[in-house]
């Protein structure tokens, strides 16, 4: 196996693993570019901008307003992560790339392939994310690596991505003066319960016509699949709530939208996302979104939207139908609710010409079904979540 360098807060080599005397051990001094932990918030992070990242140092401003951080958070992506570094190193209109792989411990090979690639490429560095989450490498390859960088990427292993992505995001940000850029996706499946799901997700009966899924006009919005930031801006707002292990991304547009934040989506740099391959892990991702979803409403007061309505009453329909022993009408909801996922699911089948796309119907069920689990248990169980202290937009300033 290759030794390469793990990377400190300066960006500088860290000491090899055998040589580290930091009682963390394998995370060395990345960790010293780790968010503070708040006295007043026990086990919430929040960014120390000031100390780790210094925008105000002497970079020309030619360079600083183009160059961009892509940040590829990690954990057994051995399959994907090669072809995804080289696809984004392929975009010859981005200017000073740097792509850092966020691991968080992967045991597949994925830090191997990844240190191979760096050991012969500049532009690649692996970094250990010790926290696992997404959220996590995300923060800590910003603290890291972003004193130079007036944008950061974030890119996800299991997605495709359009040619000259990160240049594309940075040309869009600059011409609309966006403080982030999100962008449309559409899911795609390779057969069998794939295809069902990814045939949910992209129409209404999955998505509840979510502006960033499918095709549409690019414009101003409130919330979309996260690609580009404002370095500036996503440090000032804090950088992602590390509590949050889904919907880390609508939390945080809230926060960005407070500080004055606008949000651009561009349909023009549509990414492909590959859905869960079976229907226990379909269940399992879409319970943590409506949990996720549930934390950020208590969190910020914010009013849900008719289309996050309409499956938080899912649960208590299913639930209702037993009673109908008692009283016929209480499982009219429940019926009514899996007839039309059931028909609807048949007539995407139909338009698409795939038996499998034709069991969307029963995806749509599942999803509906666990987000809105999800949703009730932390409403009823885990109640509202503390808000972190957080440093105040403005901490982190440009000259």
């Amino acid at each position: 196996m290759v030794d390469v360098p793990r990377w400190g807060v300066d960006g500088e080599a860290l000491p090899a693993a055998n040589d580290r005397q930091s009682p963390i051990g394998e995370f060395g001094r990345a960790q010293e570019a780790r968010s503070f932990l708040d006295e007043d918030a026990p086990g919430r992070w929040a960014f120390d901008a000031k100390r780790h990242i210094d925008l105000s140092q002497d970079v020309s401003p030619g360079s600083l307003e183009v160059r961009a951080l892509a940040v590829i958070p990690c954990l057994n992506e051995a399959a994907h992560i090669a072809p995804l570094i080289q696809r984004l190193l392929a975009d010859d209109r981005w200017s000073d790339p740097l792509v850092v792989v966020a691991d968080g411990g992967s045991t597949d090979g994925s830090r191997e392939i990844v240190s191979g690639i760096a050991a012969s490429d500049p532009r690649v560095r692996l970094l250990d994310n010790p926290r696992r989450l997404q959220s996590a490498g995300v923060n800590l390859a910003a603290a890291t690596f972003g004193r130079d960088r007036r944008w950061m990427v974030r890119v996800d292993a299991h997605c495709d991505y359009p040619a000259n992505y990160v240049s594309g995001l940075v040309a869009e940000a600059r011409r609309v003066g966006a403080a982030s850029v999100v962008v449309s996706m559409c899911t795609k499946g390779r057969g069998g319960f794939q295809n069902a799901a990814a045939a949910a997700q992209n129409s209404v009966l999955g998505a509840g016509g979510s502006a960033h899924r499918g095709s549409g006009r690019s414009g101003w919005v409130d919330h979309g699949h996260h690609a580009l930031f404002d370095m500036e801006h996503f440090l000032g707002a804090g950088g992602y709530d590390e509590t949050f292990g889904a919907n880390e991304d609508a939390e945080f547009d809230v926060r960005l939208a407070q500080a004055k934040g606008r949000i651009w989506l561009s349909h023009e740099l549509q990414v492909t996302y590959y859905p869960r391959t079976n229907a226990p892990a379909l269940f399992r991702q879409y319970l943590n979104y409506g949990q996720g979803r549930a934390r950020t409403l208590l969190r910020h007061h914010v009013r849900p939207k008719l289309r996050q309505l309409l499956p938080v009453a899912v649960a208590p329909a299913v639930i209702a139908m037993p009673l109908a022993l008692i009283e016929p009408a209480l499982a009219l909801p429940g019926l009514i609710w899996a007839s039309a996922s059931l028909a609807l699911g048949a007539v995407i089948g139909v338009r698409k010409r795939d038996p499998a796309a034709a069991a969307s119907g029963v995806a749509a069920m599942i999803m509906h079904m666990a987000w809105s689990l999800g949703f009730w248990r932390q409403l009823l169980i885990a109640g509202r979540p503390k808000t972190p202290a957080r440093p105040p937009v403005g901490d982190v300033v440009r000259s």
